[in-house]
């Protein structure tokens, strides 16, 4: 595999959705989040991705912190959350700052010790990515954070993925684009990158046209991959 450019989602792939409700409910006082908040993560998630998807068909765009912000009020809504305006704060708060996974930071020096260029392709709005890529302290390990606020629309529509080559200077067949969305990666191979799922929960495949998907449980061994 000729791999140049080493490219990864941010949001599940480089960054634990997950952590805002999490760190939020081991706090003192967050009882009612914490006998829920798998399920509220859970719930913001999908919505999350279901409006992007959604705006996307309808011709709706918004940048995706407004999003963001919509799939946490459905999910507060869900639980029976809405009342507690301090937790949604709270929350939104963690999340503009997520946690990078554990193995992120070496992974990405390990590419970097190996001439590989990196970068983000995201959904997220810049002022997002740059809050998370900030609080991770991984500035220094990427070459590009894109956005897909470039072009007013979301994944998986094929000019987000003609992002890389423009920012990049480079063909898709030196790509490796990582995803932790199984859906994102199919789409990234569909449009000729090489790809790899990152699958932390061992979900089954999307049955979507994929490629020569490479599967991983985490990001360690990505380095292995392109030398």
């Amino acid at each position: 595999m000729s791999i140049k450019v080493c490219v990864f989602d941010a949001y599940g792939t480089l960054f634990d959705v997950a952590s805002a409700a999490r760190e939020l409910a081991l706090q003192p006082g967050r009882e009612r989040l914490k006998n829920c908040w798998v399920k509220l993560a859970n719930d913001w998630r999908q919505k999350q991705l279901q409006y992007s998807w959604l705006r996307t068909i309808m011709n709706k765009h918004i940048d995706f912190w407004s999003i963001t912000q919509d799939g946490l009020d459905w999910a507060l809504e869900a639980n029976n959350l809405s009342d507690d305006v301090d937790l949604r704060k709270e929350l939104l708060k963690l999340y503009f700052n997520l946690t990078a996974y554990p193995e992120v930071s070496q992974m990405l020096s390990d590419l970097r010790s190996n001439h590989i260029l990196t970068g983000i392709l995201s959904n997220g709005s810049p002022d997002m990515l740059n809050g998370a890529v900030q609080s991770a302290g991984i500035s220094d390990l990427l070459n590009e954070v894109i956005s897909v606020e470039d072009v007013g629309v979301f994944k998986p529509d094929i000019s987000i993925y003609e992002l890389v080559e423009k920012r990049f200077g480079c063909e898709i067949r030196e790509v490796l684009f990582v995803s932790s969305n199984c859906w994102d990666a199919c789409a990234a191979a569909s449009f000729g990158f090489q790809t790899g799922w990152v699958n932390r929960s061992n979900d089954p495949t999307d049955r979507l046209p994929s490629g020569n998907l490479v599967i991983m449980k985490d990001l360690s061994d990505i380095a292995t991959l392109v030398v």
